[in-house]
């Protein structure tokens, strides 16, 4: 039987064998860039664009798994050796994450935590009138496995939830809309915008200044999908403006997110740095090890890629 070589930075490769050993005490695992004998490779589990050249050097490769539920950093050039899989993780512990993060924000918004801040700030002792939740509308750009499941826990709070995807989805308790004339729709009645989407060539800069003027005056921005999503320069435009109340931001481009760029220092801007959830390896190593197994027995993979869909 052949290796799996683990590709990401350095602190996260201990904790990836770990989780896979723990699964399967067999497997032989290898550790970028010390992968040994080049014909012994016969998976990768992979975080990042840098490595992708690399892998055409094993001739034997017949998996590639992302450690993430995203994969637009394996389609960037030159792209996977051509003919060899790739699947990606839909991991519990990561849905989660990102459903946590999502209403951490909504609420933060929602319960006017920044107005509440700046009164702490001034010494003012003032009660702001109170929200009401069933009439803070939510719209979901994305209702796949994350999206889903941030629009449910929001629903299951009372807010009014919408969500939109490219094809028809039904989601109970959730109204649902696809497609443009969905998706301008929802944009209109969203007091509170949450993006979620795959990265893909359709999705690239759908925050920009024509959807950001559909939103209602002083909607807010909830970014936890890919900083492609967003044109920031039109996200920085509708704040100054006012169109924009606020934003949560947990993803950028570039990233890290240069020190002079005034995200940074904005007073309506709350950033994270692309730390809205994580894999957990001990979580996702059950799925990524049925993979492995399944592609050496050549049986069908599980999660597989849409490289056509982008995701």
């Amino acid at each position: 039987m052949g290796a799996v070589l683990l590709a990401t930075k350095p602190s996260g490769l201990a904790m990836w064998r770990d989780a896979l050993l723990a699964v399967d005490p067999a497997l032989e695992i290898r550790l970028w860039p010390d992968w040994g004998r080049e014909g012994e490779i016969e998976s990768t589990v992979i975080w990042g664009a840098q490595y992708l050249a690399e892998l055409r050097r094993f001739p034997k490769l017949r998996l590639i798994v992302s450690m993430g539920a995203g994969v637009d950093h394996l389609v960037l050039p030159p792209g996977p050796p051509p003919g060899v899989p790739v699947a990606r993780l839909k991991d519990g512990m990561l849905t989660q994450g990102m459903a946590e993060w999502v209403l951490l924000n909504v609420l933060r918004f929602h319960r006017q935590d920044p107005e509440y801040r700046a009164l702490q700030a001034a010494r003012v002792w003032e009660e702001l009138p109170p929200p009401e939740t069933a009439k803070r509308r939510i719209g979901i750009l994305g209702l796949g496995e994350i999206g889903g499941a941030a629009a449910r826990l929001c629903a299951h709070l009372g807010f009014p939830v919408m969500g939109w995807s490219r094809r028809p989805k039904d989601q109970p308790g959730i109204e649902a809309l696809h497609g443009a004339a969905g998706l301008d729709a929802m944009l209109a009645r969203s007091d509170i915008l949450v993006c979620l989407l795959p990265l893909t060539r359709e999705t690239r800069g759908i925050i920009n200044a024509r959807t950001l003027g559909l939103l209602p005056p002083g909607a807010f921005l909830i970014n936890g999908g890919r900083g492609g999503h967003a044109v920031q320069e039109d996200i920085l435009a509708a704040l100054d403006s006012g169109a924009l109340a606020g934003a949560a931001l947990d993803v950028f481009e570039p990233e890290p997110l240069p020190p002079e760029h005034p995200f940074w220092v904005h007073p309506k801007v709350f950033m994270t740095p692309h730390a809205a959830s994580f894999t957990i390896p001990s979580s996702a190593a059950p799925q990524v090890v049925e993979n492995i197994h399944r592609a050496r027995d050549g049986r069908p993979l599980i999660n597989l890629v849409d490289f056509a869909a982008g995701y």
